[in-house]
């Protein structure tokens, strides 16, 4: 089956609160968080969701770079960040069609007064998934969105 890769943009969609999900009131947090639980669940049962995680800020990183015998590493925080990757999903599905519908799940989080935020999801198609996928089904993936 093919494998996706589906990257959390921490961008708040259609969300202008101030500060971000820091804005919002603990009962939107709250629908937020048990909305994502609960399609975690629903994708787990299906055997669609292989693997999610949630990623601390940027602030938190560090970069580590080496010449291959000494390494160098560099703590956050870094530049001044609007976009950075909140967390990621490894998903199994059957098809293109249905990895983007398992995005725009995702995308449809509900934020302040329930809304949903439209929170942008990076649908990346894995070069080796359960079925053997190489290279070349993933330039056609591709080559199928330009379509």
């Amino acid at each position: 089956m093919p494998r996706y890769l589906m990257i959390l943009d921490y961008q708040g969609g259609t969300d202008e609160t101030p500060g971000g999900m820091a804005g919002w009131k603990p009962e939107e947090v709250q629908g937020h968080m048990s909305y994502y639980e609960a399609l975690n669940k629903a994708l787990t049962e299906s055997g669609e969701l292989v693997h999610v995680e949630a990623l601390t800020p940027p602030d938190q990183a560090f970069v580590v770079t080496s010449d291959g015998t000494d390494k160098t590493v560099t703590d956050g925080p870094f530049q001044e960040f609007k976009e950075w990757v909140a967390g990621y999903m490894i998903i199994d599905a059957e098809t293109r069609e249905r990895a983007l519908e398992i995005a725009g799940l995702y995308s449809a989080a509900p934020g302040p007064g329930g809304r949903p935020i439209e929170q942008p999801i990076q649908v990346r198609r894995m070069y080796h998934g359960t079925d053997g996928s190489s290279v070349d089904d993933t330039i056609a993936f591709g080559e199928a969105s330009i379509e």
